[in-house]
């Protein structure tokens, strides 16, 4: 039977999907053959051109385009030179709002996520619906999600009080 999440899940409001991806597998297929699979642990979510902690919110770039496409996509970007983050799209087309994955068992972080899935930048605008190598697996849901203001984004005012990250 086939978990993955369909369209329709990415097709929302970013902060009905970013709760709701904790407890979520997220399933990395290696180039090497090997899968693995792992379990969401915290998410940020990031709300379109008006969240000032939103890179969106400058925008539409070349860095931010797949931001304003379709739920359902990977974004990812280069930070300190070294660490690929991972973010999938949510909303309608134009919606511009994605979400951080910030955490998963065992990798605390996005960096080390993304370290441990080995993200480059060939991941922009993957498609987390028919890709062979990264997508969402539905799973029991939670009922322990904590939120809480989100980390590193004190330079975007009113914005970095929102309680719009969420964990376990």
């Amino acid at each position: 039977m086939d978990r993955r999440i369909t369209a329709e899940f990415f097709l929302r409001d970013v902060l009905e999907v970013a709760p709701e991806l904790i407890g979520k597998i997220l399933v990395r297929q290696f180039g090497d053959g090997r899968m693995e699979k792992y379990r969401i642990t915290e998410t940020e979510a990031y709300r379109g051109v008006e969240d000032r902690a939103c890179h969106a919110s400058k925008g539409r770039t070349s860095r931010t385009e797949v931001m304003f496409q379709e739920g359902g996509k990977v974004y990812v970007y280069l930070i300190y030179g070294q660490y690929w983050l991972l973010n999938l799209v949510t909303g309608i087309e134009n919606d511009a709002s994605a979400v951080l994955i910030r955490g998963i068992e065992g990798f605390p972080g996005p960096g080390r996520l993304g370290r441990e899935l080995q993200l480059d930048r060939s991941f922009y605008g993957e498609s987390l619906i028919h890709s062979d190598r990264i997508w969402v697996e539905d799973a029991e849901p939670v009922s322990e999600v904590q939120t809480s203001k989100r980390i590193g984004v004190d330079y975007s005012g009113e914005w970095a009080a929102k309680l719009w990250r969420f964990y376990l």
